[in-house]
């Protein structure tokens, strides 16, 4: 860099330009004035060249330059554009081709983290489990940060991290990255943006991070109004959103009016429309609806229906209440949870609950109203279609395009997690029948009620769902090698990962078994680790997952089934596979049956409007096709087939062993 040479400075005066001090204005050595028009330097600023020409939407093309503005202490690299700012662009060190125009105020007011560091009151409004936010922040953390407070010396050194992190991002000046624009936009205040992001008719960014990359743009637009915020990369904030202390997870969408404050969102959550509260929202929770408001919940795939609410306030000591929905559950239209409360895996609440319902050991139920009473229906969820679409469509919507992610997601439907839930929900649901009887028409369990056909139906579906997860893992671990004696197999059984043994956790989207959450806590009060560490051990668990899986599996099937696999004979793992086998076909034909419901005559209401009945079967079929050319039908029915198939396949291998 160098300074300006007195004919430069002469030609910069004709074009309207002046400085406070002109030898505070440094240039590259191919500066040129050409293209500085009315603009007033003040403190240090260092120029690159302008050389570049954008074209921008509807054949417009505009040279790189600076007009119309006042700049302040800032460095401004290569082939920027910055025209018509209000006021001033102050204290910023922004990146080479970036188009900045029609601002009001961009500027650092003193030393700013940036949004690092800022305080979360999730779950609790009063405050007890905030959670400290930064760029990298994953949900596997914020959930140990929010949810093992009983460990609160530990967690206090995990926090102790992100403080550190966050005092080595002061600064008093901030960044704007490469290739960033920023148009039609009014104010900007200690915002670090960096490379790739797209800032357009925004209101106000205050206190915040945007952690765009070429690979994954963030972008943020028309009437956003956002304070102490991290956006991480490839989300999208748009249409008058409001975002008040929050962290905003890789490709998130929020839209349409959405409000949010203290709120942590992650990975591939949308929101439209509603409002969240003190919410704690895991990989690919969406409520899209008028009228819904999460507040104090943690969720995760979850999928809110229109007007769906809680409440965390019972009008004593106030809004200290807080509930567990727990991954892949359902709320239906207009439904109510009144907090404490937790809901087990993949549920779905309708109506309005009032009993602080705990269904966390059974999962896959329903959760229904009828007079003012809960309802319960164990493991009816495992023959809908609905809940394995959902699990079908979620790896399908992972809208990240970051090389690094930062949230692990674990998209299985069944594993150790949910079937050691099951396996609890079985013998919960036979003591029931053997301490109230058989003949009982009505059980109740912790504040819900639940009917003898719900019952005797339950205890079946969960058998059926914890045999097909073991058939699974067995196949699995067997698929492919021909065997040539007993000794062969028994010898493939034994586990080959160490960990795995144990009750298993869900993370937020990475499921790993509580020791290995236990020990790295143990490491962080040993101030062993650091939070690269933390993440690296995230994904270690999360590249083992399916080895530790058959660990945990291996000797929960022992217990389950009463056998030792050590020593199992060729009888019983053939009688192992047809129970697999009958299982899987028997859920399968559940889930068809369901499926046909939307192709019965009531689903035909409304179709042919005004024709007859042929014409009615007519228009539906041109809408909604026929039953067997239905994609997911057709899945059903070859995955019957291949199951099948699998199981013949084995038995085939094994066929000579005696």
């Amino acid at each position: 860099m160098r300074n300006l040479s007195q004919h430069e400075i002469d030609s910069l005066t004709a074009n309207l330009c002046v400085a406070e001090d002109w030898t505070k204005v440094f240039v590259s050595e191919s500066f040129s004035t050409d293209h500085i028009y009315n603009v007033r330097f003040s403190g240090k600023v260092i120029l690159g060249c302008f050389e570049k020409t954008f074209s921008l939407p509807g054949g417009i093309c505009r040279h790189s330059g600076i007009r119309n503005a006042t700049i302040h202490n800032c460095q401004i690299g290569d082939n920027v554009f910055i025209e018509n700012i209000s006021n001033h662009i102050s204290n910023y060190n922004i990146g080479e081709c970036c188009f900045i125009q029609n601002v009001d105020v961009i500027y650092v007011d003193g030393i700013s983290t940036f949004g690092c560091n800022t305080q979360i009151m999730v779950l609790n409004e009063t405050g007890g489990r905030e959670v400290p936010i930064y760029p990298r922040l994953s949900s596997s953390l914020a959930y140990i940060i929010a949810l093992y407070r009983h460990k609160n010396g530990t967690i206090g050194k995990v926090t102790k991290l992100i403080t550190d992190y966050s005092k080595e991002q002061e600064s008093s000046i901030g960044t704007i990255g490469k290739h960033v624009t920023i148009i039609n936009t009014q104010t900007i205040k200690n915002v670090k943006i960096e490379d790739y992001a797209i800032i357009e008719n925004v209101l106000r960014l205050e206190n915040g991070t945007i952690c765009s990359n070429q690979d994954a743009p963030v972008t943020v637009k028309d009437g956003v109004i956002a304070n102490d915020f991290i956006f991480a990369s490839g989300s999208f904030i748009a249409e008058a959103s409001k975002i008040s202390r929050c962290f905003v997870g890789q490709a998130c969408h929020i839209s349409h009016s959405f409000s949010a404050h203290d709120s942590l969102l992650f990975a591939n959550c949308n929101f439209e429309n509603g409002e969240a509260c003190a919410v704690f929202a895991g990989p690919f929770t969406v409520s899209v609806h008028k009228s819904s408001l999460l507040i104090a919940g943690l969720f995760s795939f979850l999928n809110a229906g229109s007007g769906s609410n809680q409440s965390n306030h019972m009008y004593k000591l106030g809004p200290i209440h807080q509930g567990i929905v727990e991954r892949g559950s359902k709320t239906t239209s207009d439904s109510y949870i009144l907090w404490p409360a937790k809901i087990g895996a993949f549920s779905l609440v309708m109506g309005r609950h009032y009993r602080h319902p705990d269904t966390t050991d059974l999962p896959f139920s329903y959760l229904i109203e009828n007079s003012d009473e809960t309802f319960l229906v164990p493991g009816v969820n495992l023959r809908s279609v609905g809940t394995i679409r959902d699990v079908q469509k979620w790896p399908k919507r992972d809208k990240r395009t970051d090389k690094d992610l930062l949230d692990l997601i674990n998209y299985n439907l069944l594993s150790p997690y949910t079937i050691q839930k099951m396996i609890n929900g079985r013998k919960i649901l036979l003591e029931l029948r053997s301490v109230s009887g058989e003949t009982s028409e009505i059980f109740t369990y912790r504040s819900s009620r639940i009917k003898n056909s719900s019952l005797r139906n339950g205890i079946k579906l969960y058998e059926k769902a914890i045999n097909k997860f073991f058939g699974n893992s067995l196949l699995r671990r067997l698929e492919s090698t021909p065997f040539r004696d007993i000794y062969q197999i028994r010898e493939q059984l034994k586990p080959t990962h160490p960990l795995g043994k144990g009750e298993w956790v869900d993370l937020s989207g990475l499921i790993v078994p509580k020791s290995e959450v236990e020990k790295l806590l143990s490491e962080i009060d040993e101030n062993r680790v650091n939070l690269n560490d933390i993440e690296e051990r995230f994904r270690i668990l999360h590249q083992d997952y399916y080895d530790m899986e058959w660990t945990w599996a291996y000797g929960a099937m022992e217990k389950y089934y009463g056998v030792n696999l050590s020593e199992i004979s060729i009888e019983k793992l053939r009688s192992l596979v047809e129970l697999w086998r009958e299982s899987v076909v028997t859920l399968d034909e559940m889930l068809y049956n369901d499926a046909m419901k939307e192709f019965s005559i009531t689903c035909m209401t409304g179709f042919g409007v005004d024709g007859s009945e042929d014409e009615k079967h007519c228009d539906f079929e041109c809408v909604r096709g026929e039953v067997e050319s239905n994609p997911f039908v057709s899945t059903v029915i070859q995955h019957i087939k291949k199951k099948s198939e699998l199981a013949n396949e084995f038995m085939a291998r094994v066929k000579h062993i005696s």
